[in-house]
């Protein structure tokens, strides 16, 4: 008997529990007006929720451009690369070294769960299940059907707690206090430090943020129940907005050496306070940019100080010259470019200066 109907006799989690209980392999497709769904299964487990190939609705792909973990320029390079090739995303990602097997893992379990996390709420709609549609290749990821659901259970009764709290996108975010040193950090809440700036919306700052809607609520109502974060008041819908236009970090296309990324892991947990210490160093820096003159350029000036001091904590000494960040993979040398203003660093007995002068 093919195992096929509506929605609204057999919900999207009953239909996966079934194909998890009985081991199935295959692809369970699902319709619901315009939308199209796809979860592959192998041996009871969920192994991908796209199609092999690439295209411009691919969901990977457009997980990793909302996360900003690729580019648009990337995304047009894979784009002709497949054209030429026909080869599959995941393969170009990694054939191309644009990401290591594991970083990359880590991303497809996410849009995985997100994917989930949408279908699970599918009320209505056609299911599907076709044992021959088969994933090609030896997948990257394998996750527990029940455990997927119950992440995603999860996360659907934690959106609606999110959204009685963000119920108003027009209220204004600012920094109220800082972690605790011991106080871990998710990777998600390190982005963020970076967006809030007492300027932009919840709305805003939700957008712009590199990760998934879910996780920029979660991470959002974690750190206002800290007391890091606060509301500092509200923009009226329609006001035009006079600071600069709220930009998040840009991806990262440099690769660096392990090393470097073993020191930075270790590191960067404490990075909002090494910031702070690293600023009172640097004998004569700049005063720290207020967001009304221009946010990114009071974040770009973070990463220089923070790329300082971890490579101070390399080498004992600061660089001679800011370049040697470049030349050692620590920043990319358009991070040593601020639109707008010149950037001076000196090195001398006394010790070191950072300096950001507003350009007229």
């Amino acid at each position: 008997m093919a195992l096929q109907g509506n929605l609204r006799d057999f919900s999207v989690n009953e239909i996966l529990q079934l194909l998890g209980t009985q081991n199935k392999t295959g692809c369970l497709i699902l319709e619901w007006n315009t939308e199209r769904a796809r979860v592959f299964v192998h041996d009871g487990r969920v192994v991908g929720t796209r199609e092999q190939g690439m295209d411009s609705e691919d969901p990977l792909l457009l997980f990793l451009l909302k996360v900003h973990r690729l580019s648009d320029e990337q995304r047009r390079g894979l784009v002709s690369v497949h054209k030429e090739s026909d080869r599959d995303l995941e393969d170009l990602l990694l054939t191309g070294r644009y990401m290591e097997p594991d970083e990359l893992k880590t991303f497809i379990e996410r849009q995985i769960l997100n994917d989930l996390m949408r279908l699970v709420r599918w009320e209505n709609g056609n299911y599907r299940f076709d044992p021959k549609a088969r994933w090609k290749g030896t997948p990257l990821v394998r996750l527990s059907i029940d455990g997927a659901l119950i992440e995603a259970a999860r996360r659907v009764d934690e959106q609606k707690r999110f959204v009685t709290r963000f119920k108003d996108p027009y209220e204004l975010l600012g920094m109220h206090d800082l972690p605790d040193p011991d106080e871990p950090l998710s990777e998600e809440e390190k982005e963020l430090f970076g967006l809030v700036d007492g300027q932009h919306t919840v709305a805003e700052v939700v957008d712009a943020a590199p990760l998934t809607e879910y996780e920029a609520y979660e991470s959002l109502h974690r750190m206002l129940e800290a007391g890091w974060i606060t509301v500092v008041g509200r923009r009226d819908p329609g006001i035009t907005l006079t600071p600069s236009p709220l930009r998040a970090p840009r991806p990262v296309t440099r690769r660096v050496s392990w090393g470097h990324e073993a020191l930075v892991g270790a590191l960067v947990v404490g990075s909002l306070l090494v910031l702070p210490l690293a600023a009172r160093a640097l004998r004569g820096a700049a005063r720290p940019v207020a967001a009304t003159e221009d946010v990114f350029a009071a974040a770009q000036l973070r990463d220089v100080r923070l790329a300082l001091e971890l490579y101070r904590r390399e080498h004992g000494v600061y660089p001679v010259k800011l370049d040697e960040l470049v030349a050692q993979d620590w920043l990319g040398p358009r991070q040593l470019v601020i639109p707008g203003h010149r950037l001076e660093y000196r090195v001398d007995a006394t010790g070191v200066a950072l300096e950001l002068h507003a350009e007229r």
